[in-house]
């Protein structure tokens, strides 16, 4: 599996990510800086977190319009495998690539913890090495991670089994008490219409190694060798 990660400035979680990638692949993504209009042949790419552009305006708001992201938004379409983690979720909710915004945690706080996620369904090339409903634990840091949706595309993003992860507790319970940031049904990682393009706030790419205490992101990386290949 051939991977890009986007690098914007601001960005801080894409040497995470190449290590991540590296570890699944035994090969070293491709890096491609925000400036420039064309990517490597990939099979994956990355936009990973951080605070492209200092977060001005919006998180992800000029990074949506950066030349890179022309490229990447011609190949989601086309049904590239597109992964956006935490500024990378904000960039393609902007970039219109996945319905929605992210907004301001309801606490009006950064939030930088491990928090529990239940993982919605097993079917995709993202998730295929989890089990439905499995429990895993991943990090957050954001201070604009709360997703909303007006009422009629959560309901579509519900039928159509596009709600990717959600916050729970260590049990599996989906609760307001687990619900770290106000996410709305505590949606934690969302799917667009093909479930090739995946945006979600907590980090996988932290936790993918057992040398920095778990590896239950692991998964979602292999998952995708195994789908790719």
């Amino acid at each position: 599996m051939k991977a890009a990660v986007i690098v914007f400035p601001g960005s801080n979680c894409d040497r995470d990510a190449a290590v991540a990638l590296e570890a699944a692949t035994g090969r070293a993504p491709a890096m491609v800086w925000h400036g420039d209009s064309e990517i490597p042949a990939s099979d994956l790419i990355v936009l990973p977190g951080g605070f492209s552009y200092g977060d001005y305006l919006r998180s992800g708001a000029m990074a949506a319009h950066s030349p890179v992201m022309r490229e990447v938004v011609r190949r989601a379409k086309a049904g590239a495998s597109v992964l956006g983690i935490c500024n990378g979720f904000q960039v393609l909710t902007e970039a219109g690539l996945l319905p929605g915004v992210l907004m301001r945690n309801a606490t009006l706080k950064f939030i930088c913890k491990d928090v529990h996620l239940k993982v919605e369904c097993n079917d995709t090339a993202y998730t295929r090495q989890y089990r439905k409903g499995e429990v895993v634990r991943f990090p957050i840091a954001h201070k604009d991670g709360s997703y909303y949706a007006n009422e009629s595309t959560l309901n579509r993003l519900e039928s159509e089994g596009r709600v990717a992860f959600r916050y729970c507790d260590a049990a599996g319970a989906v609760s307001e008490a687990a619900n770290p940031n106000g996410s709305q049904r505590n949606i934690a990682g969302i799917y667009n219409e093909t479930r090739t393009v995946l945006g979600l706030m907590p980090h996988p790419e932290r936790l993918a190694d057992a040398a920095l205490s778990g590896t239950d992101g692991a998964k979602l990386f292999s998952s995708l060798v195994e789908a790719l290949n």
